[in-house]
């Protein structure tokens, strides 16, 4: 590859989402032809990305509401405007609402991830990031983490930079699950960890790990969304998640063997 403008995650991003002009798109290309490891987080990205889509597929096929209909916002406009708001300021206040409105009516189509996003508690957005991963990243026969248990310190001094605060990892040995090793992942909330573990049948179970806006605790909830159980908390500002294909039940035992020796590490 000719040398040039390095090639950054921000790029293997905007390669996900096709907001890439055609000369880097090429650039790109060629660079994951070279590099099978970063091919694979690429392609891992991009299961993600398709797997979020069709979660929120029914959500975007919906109609647009009347009260967000275009005409009958323009409409309504208009007659406001025709009210006795004579004064420069009420005429720019109407005038900024009416145009809110017409923007709500525009951005219709994602109030799944907005509205939604916006009506969950951020327990369950944390367990919801942790499931859609745990999704991607767990049918991965190859490489479901970038760093193996064998370099678990370098691996959790990574992470640790990267979420700016110190993070851990349980050992759930004695629960019958190896520690295989970790990633970071994308959340909407910025980088998370997560980290995986698997028992002598290969069933895994993975850990998500992220910084949460408040800094206090939250108590374990559980949480079911078809096959996939998790068991969330957060300690001093760490949000934490366990998830697998079990149920939430089964999960809880192993959730609190991991808070009890994440409260003494951290």
């Amino acid at each position: 590859m000719k040398a040039g403008r390095p090639i950054t995650e921000e790029d293997f991003q905007a390669y996900v989402d096709h907001a890439l002009d055609e000369q880097r798109r090429a650039e790109v290309e060629e660079y994951l032809s070279t590099r099978p490891d970063a091919a694979r987080r690429v392609a891992a990205y991009t299961a993600q990305g398709e797997a979020l889509r069709a979660a929120l597929a029914p959500t975007a096929e919906e109609p647009v509401p009347d009260r967000l209909n275009l005409a009958r916002l323009i409409e309504a406009r208009q007659r406001r405007q025709a009210r006795s708001w004579q004064s420069g300021p009420w005429r720019n206040i109407a005038a900024a609402v009416a145009l809110v409105l017409v923007g709500g009516a525009g951005g219709w189509s994602m109030h799944g991830m907005t509205v939604g996003k916006a009506s969950m508690n951020p327990e369950n957005m944390l367990t919801q990031e942790a499931m859609d991963n745990y999704r991607v990243y767990a049918a991965d026969a190859v490489r479901p983490v970038e760093m193996h248990a064998g370099e678990q310190e370098q691996l959790l001094r990574w992470v640790s930079q990267r979420l700016d605060r110190k993070v851990a990892v349980p050992d759930l040995s004695a629960s019958g699950y190896r520690f295989m090793g970790g990633r970071l992942v994308a959340t909407a909330h910025g980088p998370g960890a997560m980290f995986f573990y698997d028992d002598s049948s290969g069933n895994r179970i993975a850990m998500l790990v992220r910084p949460m806006k408040h800094d206090g605790d939250a108590p374990m909830t559980e949480h079911q969304k078809d096959e996939v159980g998790g068991v969330t908390w957060c300690n001093r500002g760490m949000g934490y998640s366990l998830v697998a294909d079990a149920s939430a039940q089964a999960l809880h035992p192993l959730a609190d063997e991991a808070r009890r020796q994440l409260r003494t590490k951290i």
